[in-house]
């Protein structure tokens, strides 16, 4: 038995590349439509709107974790900063820290909000003199939460304020701040803290860019998967078309032909009983072989398609139809791809003369060169004005193969009254950058049959 591919529903999420949270998925700044979605501020999509559904969980574990690791992180730092060069720890401390850390649990939702809380509150705790350790890393998570959400300008800005609030307490307020007999800090310091926080945001830049790199790689994966899925299914149904118009017109034609005879001559209803059980079973076949491709993807054909090879095929069937066909010339070698367009282009132009054309015959004028097939199929008309079932879709079927390889379709009324169909399709493959648009046609005004 044969493995069943079961696909997903619409509302199940796509695999995406690279870390869970680099999507909002576990741990650091959600992304509710992607980071590119929106316009860029900074040149980037996803700029400046939120990322994150208001409904999106709070990301509890590393949030804890962080904690743990500024609270451990200052007291060993507190232990080395003895000596009055900077405050004790106490209940006040403690509640700064706790509230750095507890501010990132909205980083995801309100990004631009928390990055400038944690700013003032560790510009709080390093007013009240308290040791310096790992509260920074809260500032540093901040902004690159809020920098790959999108809000580059506020990461920035709250950083900036950092810094300069640094400045300002560390070389003129410190006087009037505690601790006691506290010293102006040297200025190499603060050339350290700048080269500090820029790394902390040029980091959170790269990691931004990198995303939205990734957003766009994953809509282009998507529209282009969307592409191909609308390419394959107006291939099955022009398949389906050709297949299901040729062979439905001959059963027309000869239930036709069997209940006109019927109780007359019943040799020749069972003769025509015959070729509508023929065709049946023919269209059947090659109905299931186009729906075979769909059961098993990406699987090869077990039959092969057909050509131009089974012209005679097509000739005894439009016999059996009434429709006399003479035949010119002898196809040359074909693309697989290029000798199925021009048999299906034979079939469905045979199939407009037996369904609509007074004429009960055609002629098929096959000749190459130049690098190219040209198929030219007549009737001598009248039209008729006959409807056997069509959906008007021949020619413009007609025209889709020949365009995806690149070729022409004329198609209309000649000036004796008759109906003429011209292809012209190129003998090798078209190039794999993209299909070429059909090139406008100078013939005579064309009609759907």
């Amino acid at each position: 038995m044969k493995e069943r591919r079961v696909r997903a529903p619409a509302w199940w999420p796509a695999p995406r590349p690279g870390p869970p949270w680099w999507h909002g998925q576990d741990e650091d700044v959600g992304s509710g439509g992607g980071p590119g979605a929106g316009s860029a501020a900074g040149g980037h999509a996803g700029v400046g709107e939120p990322s994150a559904p208001a409904g999106h969980r709070l990301p509890w574990p590393s949030t804890v974790l962080l904690t743990a690791l500024v609270l451990v992180g200052t007291h060993a730092a507190a232990q080395g900063q003895r000596g009055g060069a900077r405050a004790a720890l106490d209940p006040f401390a403690l509640v700064l820290l706790l509230l750095a850390c507890a501010a990132l649990l909205w980083r995801r939702r309100h990004p631009v909000a928390v990055v400038f809380t944690t700013a003032a509150v560790v510009m709080v705790y390093l007013g009240a003199g308290y040791p310096y350790g790992p509260v920074f890393l809260t500032v540093a998570l901040a902004c690159f939460g809020a920098v790959v959400s999108g809000h580059r300008r506020a990461a920035w800005a709250a950083a900036a304020m950092l810094w300069a609030g640094h400045v300002v307490l560390a070389h003129w307020l410190y006087r009037l701040l505690p601790p006691s007999g506290d010293s102006a800090a040297p200025w190499g310091q603060e050339a350290v803290v700048a080269a500090w926080v820029a790394t902390v945001v040029a980091v959170s830049e790269l990691v931004g860019v990198r995303r939205e790199q990734w957003a766009r790689e994953r809509a282009e994966r998507a529209q282009a998967a969307r592409r191909r899925a609308d390419e394959e299914r107006l291939r099955m149904a022009r398949e389906l078309h050709d297949v299901l118009a040729h062979s439905i017109s001959v059963i027309n034609v000869q239930a036709g032909v069997g209940l006109a005879l019927l109780d007359s001559d019943p040799e020749q209803a069972r003769t025509a009983l015959t070729t509508i059980k023929s065709a049946s079973k023919e269209a059947l076949g090659e109905v299931r072989q186009v729906l075979e491709g769909l059961r098993t993807p990406g699987e090869a054909p077990r039959a092969p398609a057909p050509g131009l090879d089974r012209l005679p095929e097509l000739v005894a069937q439009a016999a059996d139809a009434g429709l006399t066909v003479e035949v010119e010339g002898t196809p040359p070698k074909l693309p697989p791809g290029a000798d199925l367009a021009a048999f299906r282009i034979v079939q469905e132009a045979l199939t407009n003369v037996v369904r609509h054309s007074g004429s009960r015959q055609a002629r098929i004028r096959i000749s190459s060169g130049g690098g190219v097939l040209r198929l030219r199929i007549d009737d001598d008309g009248p039209s008729t004005g006959a409807d056997a079932g069509g959906s008007g879709n021949g020619l413009a079927g007609m025209r889709e193969r020949a365009a995806a390889l690149g070729g022409t379709i004329e198609a209309g009324r000649r000036v004796d009254g008759g109906f003429r169909v011209l292809a012209v399709l190129p003998l090798r493959a078209p190039p794999a950058e993209g299909t070429r648009e059909p090139r406008a046609s100078h013939g005579p005004p064309e009609e759907e049959r």
